[in-house]
């Protein structure tokens, strides 16, 4: 019975060690070579992104330099126009929370730059008081873009009275250190996720050509959709809009204080997003491989056309809204909604269209009920 029993006992082993050994093997099965996209991408979107926005915050650096050493009506608008070349420059990277970037603050980078809306009462305690540590979590929401959109735009009613917190105010010199050591604080941590990229971490990253949870492509296809759904769609629209509440939240739109900024930067996003998809080079002609590509070798190429329809209604949409999103919101949320309901349709392509031809899973929880 014994002798019977050993040759089927035989095959079951032989059959499990095989599956064991394909499960456990992390090369994709569909001959598509990441490493040829991996590298295209990091080459000529990633590193060139961050090193556009590592330039354009030197250039804050310095008019707030000039501000802060001669408040003026002139040296105010020049900080103010580089506050907003950055956070545009801002939108082509936040997508991209890998590498350094990921080991960040709690969960990603994003935390030091673009929490909003900005919690006043802090930043105006910090200031107050003189000290303060922006490493701190509990300071995630007095920093970065957000806290800049106020101290240049929102901590007096007007111009003249703004130029007085710098001059006059018992606090100046501490409203002027406030806005150094913020930009301080981002400067400092793009120009480490920059050099982690022109270091080892570029290498690192296109060697990492496999199929799995913490493989490069897996990574950067989930970071992406995570940001489009939550950075981009739920931040920029829904939450505002009120998808996600009872009533609508115009106090939480990018750029409130500014009040004409907060279309041009989901604009710009939204261009990032669908550039990203299609492969195009940053700020230099022409294309290479991408996610795009990808879909196209796996001969969905009518998923690819959907895509970036969908992108291109969706921009259509949003350039319909008022610059300002506050005013949107207040004047016809309606419009708002529909440019929301137009973002949202991308998701479904992405979130499971793309991600099953990939044959890639979701790696972060929802939490607003998509």
């Amino acid at each position: 019975m014994i002798k019977k029993f050993l040759p089927f006992l035989l095959l079951a082993v032989i059959v499990y060690a095989c599956s064991s050994d394909s499960s456990d093997n992390p090369t994709p099965s569909d001959g598509f070579d990441r490493g040829e996209i991996l590298t295209h991408l990091a080459d000529n979107i990633i590193i060139p992104s961050f090193e556009a926005f590592d330039s354009q915050l030197t250039t804050l650096e310095t008019k707030a330099t000039s501000f802060t050493d001669t408040p003026n009506a002139t040296t105010l608008a020049e900080v103010r126009t580089a506050w907003l070349n950055a956070y545009k420059a801002w939108q082509h990277v936040e997508m991209f929370n890998i590498g350094k970037a990921e080991e960040l603050g709690v969960e990603s980078f994003v935390f030091f730059f673009n929490i909003y809306p900005v919690t006043v009462a802090d930043v105006e305690s910090n200031i107050s008081n003189g000290t303060y540590d922006l490493n701190s979590s509990n300071n995630h929401d007095a920093q970065g873009f957000p806290a800049l959109d106020y101290l240049l735009y929102g901590v007096a009613a007007n111009d003249t009275a703004i130029l007085e917190k710098y001059t006059t105010d018992a606090n100046a010199a501490n409203y002027k250190k406030y806005i150094t050591d913020v930009i301080a604080q981002m400067s400092g941590l793009t120009t480490t996720i920059l050099n982690d990229w022109k270091g080892s971490y570029r290498d690192q990253f296109v060697a990492s050509t496999g199929n799995t949870a913490s493989s490069s492509l897996n990574k950067l296809v989930n970071d992406f959709i995570f940001y489009y759904e939550k950075g981009l769609r739920a931040n920029k629209f829904g939450i505002p809009a009120g998808n996600f509440s009872s009533t609508p939240l115009p106090e939480k739109v990018e750029a409130y204080y500014n009040r004409v900024a907060s279309k041009a930067l989901a604009l710009e996003a939204l261009n990032a997003v669908q550039d990203f998809f299609n492969g195009n080079n940053f700020n230099a002609a022409g294309s290479g491989i991408s996610f795009k590509s990808y879909l196209e070798y796996l001969k969905r190429g009518d998923l690819v056309n959907l895509i970036n329809a969908q992108f291109n209604t969706a921009e259509t949409q949003v350039g319909t809204l008022n610059d300002d999103f506050y005013q949107q919101i207040n004047t016809d949320n309606t419009q708002m909604t529909k440019a929301f309901d137009e973002l949202q349709k991308v998701v479904v392509y992405l979130k499971v269209d793309m991600l099953q031809a990939f044959n890639v899973s979701v790696d972060y929880v929802d939490a607003d009920g998509d």
